[in-house]
């Protein structure tokens, strides 16, 4: 009864020939029951939002379909189902397009849909999509569906509908759900479940590193998962890289979806073998009765320029072409509603090359209007070409100020959004909302866990964090999350005691001022932390220099603390 399930993609823009890796890379007994693909994030929905804006029959990945030139054949001779969110904010324009190019390719596949997470836009909004669960991919494959086309459902949905599927489970299933639902977050972003974007790499081969393998989960009837990959591809699969990924963008100990709310605090990992981990142990609970609807509008306009600065007096330079900015700005018609600066010094003294020598000044401003952001800029920096600090260039010449976007949550009764599913035959099915207890509504609050003895003092010395801690960070609409864990239980004892809110805060000076929440999860050793407001209005709004806070984590394990030696 193991259901086996791959992924080929973490966003829009993945390792195109996945697809095919996964679908031949099983050998005998490896082959998959389940190939998904994830495709969406907040940036991709306003993306596929201002295509379809040119084109209406738009708002699908096309990469999706384009690798279905050669991956339609393939599973349909080896009986694997496809599932993807890959529909964006047109399951039914892709859909249509597969079942074309299945008449063209001679295939004979089965394809379903699933609609209703569009919401009527409003007030300015472009794209307003509710994040639906796994039901509707479950009544598509029951009626016997090759490939299952989706809009915006959880990232976990493309593996809880599978298993709802093959294992027939009730919607009250909460445990079993709740082990579907932390597989698929395992999954969803690819090879970060298989050594990349993993904060210790170097424990490994970096042979093996430089085209990690997609990973698999091996799910059972109880819930239980097994993490894993195709043998002979590269990367790795070890208690490290699947914590680190289950820490990625979640918060406290419950993981609230629309099929069920996970416990991420209950969650056991073992390594069963080589590129083998075991996740046991999985509570869940009804999910909320709102679902989570995430929206995307235009929120101004934007531009920016670099300054190069070279050598000597790196600081004047820096005022001085700031000086005369601001003095242009001054006497312009109308000043740009947010003027941003930032200093990057990337220089050394007495450097080899002249890119070694040189620092970035970068300007960023924004504008409800495109006007202030566009010829105010572009003609106050090149006029100064001549007429600044020694040495002016820039990186590349500012341009005409560009739209930017705008991602906020809000959240709407789950029976106010029909969850539709689209059988091969054309009928539509509307799929009740999960139903949720009253008393299950305001789950009581998860009590602080009790904390272990800190270590008993000893020597310390002055290191980075990350010589004993591994990091992963990520973002939430304006919210950043960091994982923090540990691979000891004494490394525990002395990062649970160590690396409070307040320390964070001295350690990420960015983080003053801001509201910061640590959520500790003994099981896995580690402790989460959500920032809220860092990244301002969003990815789209590329308010920061990491506007997804990808690197928010590694800067954390840069900065340096007093660490035990025993530690190190």
């Amino acid at each position: 009864m193991t259901l086996r399930i791959g992924n080929a993609s973490g966003f829009y823009g993945d390792r195109f020939d996945a697809v095919r890796e996964m679908l031949t890379g099983g050998g005998p007994g490896g082959e998959l029951d389940v190939l998904t693909g994830d495709y969406l994030a907040e940036l991709t929905m306003l993306i596929l939002g201002r295509d379809r804006l040119k084109d209406p029959s738009a708002g699908y990945a096309k990469t999706f379909l384009r690798q279905m030139e050669e991956g339609l054949g393939l599973a349909h001779e080896r009986g694997v189902r496809i599932v993807t969110n890959a529909g964006g904010l047109n399951p039914a324009g892709l859909a249509d397009a597969l079942r074309e190019l299945a008449d063209r390719l001679g295939i004979p596949v089965r394809i379903g849909h699933v609609e209703g997470d569009r919401l009527p836009p409003r007030d300015g909004v472009l794209t307003a999509n509710a994040y639906l669960g796994g039901a509707g991919i479950a009544a598509c494959l029951a009626e016997g569906a090759d490939v299952v086309v989706t809009g915006r459902v959880t990232d976990a949905a493309l593996v809880t509908g599978p298993a709802q599927w093959h294992f027939g489970w009730p919607a009250d299933a909460y445990d079993e759900l709740a082990g579907a639902v932390v597989a698929g977050h395992v999954l969803e972003c690819g090879t970060q479940a298989t050594g990349g974007n993993y904060a210790f790499f170097r424990d490994h081969d970096p042979r093996t590193l430089r085209r990690p393998g997609f990973p698999i989960a091996e799910l059972h009837a109880d819930g239980t998962a097994v993490i894993t990959k195709h043998p002979g591809t590269g990367g790795v699969v070890d208690l490290g890289t699947v914590t680190a990924q289950l820490l990625y963008e979640t918060s406290g100990a419950r993981y609230a979806g629309p099929d069920v709310t996970a416990r991420l605090d209950t969650v056991r990992l073992t390594q069963d073998g080589p590129d083998r981990v075991r996740i046991d142990g999985v509570r869940g609970e009804a999910p909320p009765p709102t679902l989570k609807v995430g929206r995307g509008r235009l929120g101004g306009f934007r531009n920016e320029v670099v300054f190069v600065l070279t050598g000597l007096d790196i600081e004047a330079k820096a005022r001085l072409v700031r000086d005369q900015i601001e003095d242009a700005f001054a006497h312009a018609t109308s000043r740009p509603a947010e003027v941003r600066w930032e200093l990057a010094r990337t220089d050394h003294p007495d450097a080899a090359t002249e890119e070694t020598a040189s620092a970035l000044l970068r300007l960023v401003v924004r504008d409800p209007a495109p006007e202030p952001v566009g010829r105010a800029l572009t003609g106050a920096a090149i006029e100064l070409a001549l007429a600044s600090y020694p040495g002016f260039h820039v990186t590349a010449p500012p341009g005409k100020g560009a739209p930017y976007g705008v991602f906020e949550a809000a959240y709407v009764p789950a029976a106010d959004v029909p969850h539709t599913a689209v059988l091969p035959d054309g009928t539509r099915r509307t799929l009740p909302p999960v139903h949720v207890p009253p008393h299950s509504r305001e789950p009581e609050p998860v009590a602080e866990p009790p904390l272990p003895e800190p270590l008993p003092e000893g020597p310390v010395r002055r290191a980075p964090l990350g010589r004993v801690a591994g990091a992963r960070s990520g973002d939430k609409g304006g919210d950043a999350n960091i994982g923090v864990w540990v691979r000891t239980d004494r490394e525990w004892r002395w990062l649970v005691h160590t690396l409070t809110v307040d320390r964070l805060r001295e350690l990420l000076p960015e983080t003053a001022g801001l509201d910061v929440v640590r959520h500790v999860l003994p099981n896995l050793r580690a402790v989460n932390f959500v920032v809220t407001g860092l990244l301002g209005e969003g990815v789209a709004s590329q308010a920061r220099f990491d506007p997804q806070a990808k690197a928010l984590g590694e800067w954390l394990r840069a900065r340096e603390l007093d660490v035990p030696e025993e530690l190190l």
